[in-house]
Parts: structure tokens; C-alpha cells; sequence
């Protein structure tokens, strides 16, 4: 077995494909914040492929971890000189290993903020991107608007120069580079949220503002925060993952990464630095990412939530399980054909039958093994981004919302805490104390869940809504998942 690091590139297996290039020469020009699994298997593998063709070699990766768990990252890359192993798993049980080589560095904030700040400071850096997770930008789920009294933002508006969040780090680089008359570099989002760009530029400029009112202006005026709609289905790094990367191909990986084939990054043309010529490799570079990104989250991510807590309730555990049923697969595919879909305008170059007929096939994917309670994680911060804007427009022009007012209630019920066959569920949501503390009324007060309006705002008071929602939470309770989803499934065209 072979150790991966820069020495050994050359002793690994000719099935592990590895940089083509070389990695002394490469020089940073991107620093990005949350270095998870999906950042690994998508923005730097592109950036890896770029390389591999003698390209954006002056276009570098410095990660940076912000929280306390990104020590563990942190460390098992700097070990192995920050490569890693992508693994690409095909649903014919073929498995394409290649080693990324385009992260150089990986800083980790809370020991060395400085470092992290002069890193952004330095001309080098044109890019600082972001994948910090829907929650990560700490905006009102309801409202929109920046939470400037968490302890930690606080803490960093009292202590400008020595921050501990994403958004302290990032504008006291901008505030120097302002102060020294450079340019600002571009903020670009790489997560999981309509308008994720829109999103990032009020929130940083909501942060800036608050430190103070002319870099606020600043930051709004010159720095941009391209939209991006990004896809690749990417679960968590398991232990049998780099067994069997040791075992299959010999890499002793600390910490490799798998994924799914399929890939795809829209990407709006706004950067104020310069960029990677991303479209050579694959990248859709457009004017306009709106109808990309409203397609992904209210078909792709909204049906992750479709089918996660029906599926966990029923007994499943991972997401291949319930798209190879048919009884979900038709449920999944009236909601998209039914719900979903009628809320998008029309997406340039893309059949929208096929794409959700591809999603299907993703999900059923068995060698990916995305278990449902990833899926089911977060659910605050997913639903009410995800799901609530579908149901918000049918109602408005009459359409169905029958499917999508179940989802909502098959979240109250995973929220209980106990699955039908007794055993306890583990839920993992930031709110999930709250949300406990509702779902426990779900029998005596079965409308309890939808009244809190930090998530749901008034949709409760939506006679429509409020009808289809304790239907369906009414039957879960007394005939279980499966025979709701059957209910559901046999009647076309309800409200």
C-alpha cells in the first residue's frame, strides 16, 4: 500500500490517474472557505482538470476551515501535501480513482487568523469562494435578513482584526485591501441557495455595514458575488470508502472523497478579478443562472426531501433504496411533473423531462450509498429554502400542493423523534430542540409544527395548505408512510 503524498505520486497503481502537471508550479490564486467532500469533488476537480490541460496553474486552491471539527481536514491533508483521492462510483459497481492535486494549502482559522487574513489580502488572490452550507450565511429563514447578535459576529465586530467567522475573516481582507488601494476579489458561492450569490452580497455587505458604513457601501458598489448553481451528488466519506481505496488500489488515503458520475456547475459571468476559463472544462458560464438554479433546488434538492422522511418512516435507510421502489418513484415524479415544474420558467437547453427522469437514476444509484439521514439533516435550513418557495407559488396561482404540503408533514413526523416501528431517530437540525418540542404536539395540536412562522411564516393561515398538511400528518399516524404515499399516489390532480 502506497501513502499519498507528492513523493509516492509516481509508485501508485496506473489505474489511479494522477496530476499531469506539476504541482510546484502551481501558485494560489482561490481561497475557499469549507472544505467538505462536495468542494472536493466538484470547484477543485474542475480546477485539477484545468490543470491537467496546462492551464490556470497561477489558480490555486488555499482552503481554510472556520470550525472547530475542520481540524481533523486540516490535518489529514497537510499529511499527504493536500492531495486527495476523488472516487467516482458507477452504478455498475466500476469504481475511477484520480488523485486532485489543485488544493496547495489549507489554512485553519482559529489557530493562525492572521494567516487566513493576509492570504486574501495578498494581489494573488482573486477569488474567495464559499461552500459553508445553507446555514452558514446566519440569515432569518423568514425574514432574509443578517442575525447581527449571535455571540460570534458580536465577537467579531467588537475585534475586527482578529475574527473568528467566514464572514469577520473575509471583510477584514477587504477592508485592508480597500486601505491599501487594491481591488477587491471576488466572492463567489458555491452552496445549496436561490440566488446564492444575491444572498452572499447581502449578507457581507449587511456585516460590512454594521462595522462600518463606508466600507459597507464599498463592498456593496465593487465587490461582485457571481450566482452559481452547482450539483454533484457527494456523501459523507465512510470507512469502507478508504478500505476499500486501500484495498481496490493500494492509496492510503487519510481522507478520499467519492461521488456520483454526473457533475454540473452554472456559473454567472460576474468577476471584478478575473477567472479560471471554466468553460473549457465543462463549466456553464451564462448571463443569467436563475433558471438552472430554481430547476436544481425545486427538483433535485426539493425531492431529496420528498423522499427522505417518507423513506426513513417506511424503513429505508439510504436514498438508492426509495428510488427503487416503485411506489416512491411515482410519488417523486408527480411531485416534480405536478408541483415542482410548473414554478420554472423555462430552461434554456435542458428537456425538462429528461432531467427529472436522470434524477431517478441518480438517486437509485446503489454504489453511491447516500443514507436518508444525510438527507434528513438541517431540515430548518433546507425546507423553508427548498420546498416552501413551490408550495408559496401554487397556492398563489391555484395550482397543486397536495404532494408538497405531505413532505412538510412527513417532517413533523420524522421530528418526533420515533420511527413506526418504535426505534428512535437521531435528529440533526440546529432548531432540532425546537422542533422536537413541536412534533410532540403533533397529535393533541396537529397544526402546532406549521404555526411556527420563524420557518413557515403564515403559510399556516393558507385554508389549502393547512387542509393537505394535517390530512396527510393525520394519516401517517394512523396507517404509516406507506400506505399515505399509496393514498397519494392514486389520486391525479388533487389540490
Amino acid at each position: 500500500m502506497t501513502r499519498l503524498n507528492n513523493a509516492n505520486l509516481g509508485r501508485l497503481a496506473p489505474e489511479v490517474a494522477t496530476p499531469r502537471y506539476d504541482r510546484g508550479a502551481v501558485t494560489p490564486g482561490i481561497v475557499h472557505f469549507g472544505v467538505g467532500g462536495f468542494h472536493r469533488a466538484h470547484q477543485a476537480m474542475y480546477l485539477d482538470e484545468m490543470m491537467n490541460r496546462g492551464e490556470a496553474l497561477d489558480w490555486g486552491i488555499v482552503g481554510v476551515g472556520v470550525m472547530p471539527g475542520d481540524r481533523r481536514m486540516q490535518e489529514a491533508l497537510a499529511a499527504q501535501d493536500h492531495l486527495y483521492t476523488l472516487v467516482v462510483k458507477h452504478p455498475d459497481g466500476r469504481r475511477e480513482p484520480r488523485v486532485i492535486g489543485s488544493m496547495i494549502d489549507y489554512l485553519f482559522a482559529p489557530d493562525d487568523p492572521e494567516a487566513v487574513i493576509a492570504r486574501m489580502v495578498d494581489p494573488a488572490t482573486r477569488i474567495v469562494s464559499l461552500t459553508v452550507t445553507e446555514g452558514g450565511y446566519n440569515f432569518h429563514p423568514v425574514s432574509g435578513a443578517f442575525d447581527l447578535d449571535t455571540p460570534e459576529v458580536q465577537h467579531d465586530l467588537a475585534h475586527p482584526a482578529s475574527p473568528k467567522t467566514t464572514f469577520g475573516l473575509i471583510t477584514e481582507a477587504l477592508a485592508r485591501r480597500r486601505e491599501r488601494g487594491l481591488a477587491p476579489f471576488t466572492v463567489m458561492s458555491c452552496d445549496n441557495i436561490q440566488g446564492n450569490g444575491e444572498v452572499a452580497h447581502r449578507m457581507f455587505t449587511a456585516y460590512a455595514r454594521a462595522r462600518d458604513g463606508e466600507l459597507g457601501a464599498w463592498v456593496a458598489a465593487e465587490v461582485a458575488f457571481p450566482n452559481s448553481m452547482v450539483d454533484r451528488i457527494t456523501p459523507v466519506t465512510a470507512p469502507a470508502d478508504i478500505e476499500e481505496l486501500a484495498g481496490r488500489f493500494g492509496v492510503d488515503d487519510a481522507w478520499p472523497v467519492v461521488c456520483e458520475p454526473f457533475t454540473q456547475w452554472v456559473l454567472e459571468d460576474r468577476f471584478v478579478a478575473g477567472r479560471p476559463a471554466f468553460e473549457a472544462v465543462g463549466v456553464q458560464v451564462v448571463d443569467d443562472v436563475e433558471p438552472y438554479e430554481l430547476m436544481k433546488l425545486r427538483l433535485l434538492n426539493a425531492s431529496h426531501q420528498a423522499l427522505c422522511y417518507f423513506g426513513y418512516l417506511a424503513g429505508y435507510r439510504y436514498a438508492h433504496e426509495v428510488c427503487r421502489d416503485p411506489l416512491f418513484v411515482d410519488f417523486l415524479l408527480d411531485y416534480m411533473r405536478r408541483e415542482g415544474s410548473p414554478t420554472l420558467a423555462p430552461v434554456p437547453g435542458v428537456d425538462l423531462e429528461q432531467y427529472r427522469l436522470t434524477l431517478i437514476e441518480r438517486f437509485a444509484n446503489p454504489e453511491i450509498k447516500d443514507t436518508l439521514a444525510r438527507l434528513c439533516a438541517e431540515s430548518s435550513d433546507r425546507i423553508p429554502k427548498w420546498l416552501l418557495p413551490v408550495i408559496r407559488e401554487q397556492l398563489a396561482k391555484g395550482g397543486e400542493i397536495h404532494r408538497s404540503a405531505a413532505v412538510v408533514a412527513s417532517w413533523a413526523r420524522y421530528a418526533e423523534g420515533v420511527d413506526e416501528r418504535g426505534e428512535p431517530i437521531e435528529v440533526v437540525d440546529r432548531l432540532k430542540d425546537d422542533l422536537r418540542r413541536l412534533a410532540a404536539r403533533n397529535r393533541e395540536q396537529p397544526a402546532a409544527f406549521i404555526e411556527n412562522r420563524e420557518l413557515f411564516g403564515d403559510l399556516a393561515e393558507s385554508e389549502r395548505f393547512r387542509t393537505a398538511y394535517l390530512e396527510t400528518l393525520t394519516s401517517l399516524h394512523e396507517r404509516g408512510a406507506r400506505a399515505t404515499l399509496e393514498a397519494l399516489v392514486s389520486v391525479r390532480g388533487c389540490a
